[in-house]
């Protein structure tokens, strides 16, 4: 399995894939257009919920430990009216939070089950994926989608699975073993039991298997991309069962 990146470098990331969201809700004549991939959103609820949700995990960050989540200040009166300033600002603001706690630093999180540790590196790292994957909403909501790019999607496979599986609880079918196949040549391997999810490391058999580029994997695991986009072998209702759970509705 391939290297969480730095923290500065998760940093960077986050930066980088919210810019690209902002840059593509920029490019659109319509911002009510919907959002195939959340079709309850329009471009512009697609842009308020990740300000939302970068507001939200600054103040998360900040507060540092905690039983319960943070409150988020009202927004800036002055930026009220810009929806994309205020994203940019929510962006420097989560950014900010994150530089100033360090990568160790403890925080409410929603994770707490997991083994995913509750810190503010491992918020970091979540929300790279957050904002990747939410900038490939919008790019498919203008026509323009892209691929999530490979180090950002080699590392929000395994985040995947760390945190929405080992987040779902039990696995309700028979227990297996997946194997998750990257064009770019890293491989993961998940038992999924009434235990829940959990990496394996190792060469092992496997009930069924998966292989596509690392983008389209983890687009298909959050549900933007159908099962067809990848190569599949051995028990297909098993891939089909994995793809279903869990329920990100």
């Amino acid at each position: 399995m391939p290297q969480t990146p730095a923290f500065e470098d998760l940093l960077a990331l986050v930066q980088d894939r919210s810019a690209a969201l902002r840059s593509s809700v920029a490019g659109s004549p319509n911002l009510d257009v919907r959002v195939p991939s959340c079709p309850d959103w329009s471009l512009r609820d697609l842009v308020e919920h990740l300000t939302d949700v970068q507001r939200f995990w600054a103040a998360a960050v900040v507060a540092g430990p905690s039983e319960k989540p943070a409150t988020v200040a009202p927004v800036d009166d002055t930026l009220s009216v810009d929806l994309l300033a205020r994203s940019a600002a929510a962006t420097q603001e989560l950014i900010a939070a994150l530089r100033g706690a360090g990568p160790a630093a403890d925080c409410w999180t929603w994770w707490g089950n997991s083994d995913v540790p509750t810190t503010s590196g491992a918020v970091a790292r979540h929300q790279v994926q957050e904002a990747a994957v939410h900038t490939f909403d919008a790019q498919l909501a203008t026509g323009t989608p892209q691929p999530v790019p490979a180090v950002v999607a080699l590392d929000g496979i395994a985040e995947f699975i760390g945190i929405s599986h080992g987040t779902a609880g039990p696995w309700p079918h028979e227990p297996a073993r997946i194997g998750l196949h990257a064009a770019e040549g890293e491989s993961w391997l998940v038992d999924v039991t009434k235990s829940g999810a959990h990496l394996i490391d190792g060469q092992h058999e496997t009930n069924a298997d998966l292989h596509g580029s690392a983008s389209n994997l983890l687009l298909a695991l959050h549900g933007r991309l159908p099962l067809d986009n990848l190569r599949s072998e051995g028990d297909r209702a098993t891939l089909e069962n994995l793809m279903n759970w869990p329920d990100l509705d």
